[in-house]
């Protein structure tokens, strides 16, 4: 289990951002992919803070997932294979419940799972 913290520190213009804080099981730079609809986001930037063993991460929003529905973004440890962290838009009518929003999380958690269980198989033939 990776020894990393997500946290929001701002989102404007756009533009969603974080830091990362612990040092990765695997040491070095954490290596992360942020992945909307089941695609790996392009643009991510990932860079060095102020701190050791702190990280920077910025998200630009794509045009494609402004728009009606529930939009969930997922951090992932690529190494790891784990969720650091999550961030939802939510366009259109508000919803009265954030039961969309489980279910989003609930799908790209799935996503996760399923690619990893298509990699373990091409690995054990």
């Amino acid at each position: 289990m990776p020894d990393l913290t997500l946290s929001q520190t701002r989102f404007r213009n756009g533009l969603w951002e974080g830091r990362i804080e612990g040092k990765p099981t695997y040491g070095g730079r954490p290596m992360v992919e942020v992945r909307l609809f089941d695609e790996e986001l392009e643009d991510v930037v990932l860079s060095e803070g102020e701190r050791p063993n702190t990280w920077n991460l910025s998200i630009p929003v794509p045009t494609r997932a402004v728009g009606e529905g529930v939009q969930t973004f997922v951090v992932y440890d690529k190494m790891e294979e784990e969720t650091l962290g999550r961030f939802c838009l939510i366009g259109g009518e508000p919803a009265s419940d954030d039961l969309r929003a489980e279910v989003e999380l609930l799908r790209a958690e799935l996503d996760m799972l399923k690619r990893a269980f298509r990699r373990h198989c091409r690995e054990t033939d």
